[in-house]
């Protein structure tokens, strides 16, 4: 079953209203938030070579990278496995990422095929290739495939912006944030959206490319 899929920015202000009327922490959050961003992107090969450019680095400088990659043509497989290592260094990629681009070029995933599986199975096959974790494949769930009930506990931000709001001693571990989420089923990734809109409130910065 692939639950609930979230297409349009009315689907999210649905879970919203859900996630408002549950908890009035979360209600706090979004009166400081105002609308949440819709976030959908396309999914293929693109999106989620794009997930692993933003690992372990900035929003800012993930969206340069990115943007320099897009400029030269290394969006694709075969041009990642057609570039040589110099090329993909010159536009930002260190010599892990680009270890973990060719295997993603490598791996022939069925795109198409994921947008009809369970979310746990998504995490699963995507979570086979070299580079992408459990935050990455999840991350991909929520946003190229639109799962409504998706939650990545693993993200620093979403646990700071979880310290803060509910006043916690301390920053939330994955185990722990993953509990407090399933209250917020089967609207996890709307609450995603808001921890995330909360932590550039709260922060003055952006959490998630």
């Amino acid at each position: 079953m692939t639950g609930r899929i979230i297409e349009t920015s009315a689907d999210v202000e649905e879970g919203a209203d859900w996630l408002e009327t549950l908890c009035p922490r979360l209600a706090h959050a979004r009166q400081l938030t105002g609308p949440l961003p819709l976030r959908r992107k396309p999914d293929g090969f693109a999106q989620l070579l794009s997930a692993i450019v933003s690992q372990q680095v900035s929003t800012a400088s993930a969206a340069a990278i990115w943007g320099r990659m897009k400029a030269a043509g290394l969006t694709g497989p075969r041009k990642i496995m057609w570039a040589s290592d110099d090329d993909l260094r010159a536009v930002g990629l260190s010599r892990q990422k680009i270890r973990y681009a060719r295997a993603l070029a490598e791996a022939r995933i069925d795109f198409k095929g994921l947008r009809d599986k369970p979310d746990a199975e998504i995490v699963a096959t995507l979570t086979e290739v070299p580079g992408i974790g459990v935050w990455t494949a999840e991350i991909y769930a929520m946003f190229s495939l639109g799962r409504a009930d998706v939650f990545a506990p693993g993200d620093l931000a979403l646990q700071e912006a979880a310290r803060v709001l509910y006043d916690l001693p301390e920053r939330p571990k994955d185990r722990e944030l993953r509990a407090m989420a399933e209250a917020w089923s089967p609207w996890r990734s709307v609450a995603a959206r808001l921890l995330w809109a909360y932590y550039r409130v709260d922060k003055q910065r952006e959490g998630i490319r």
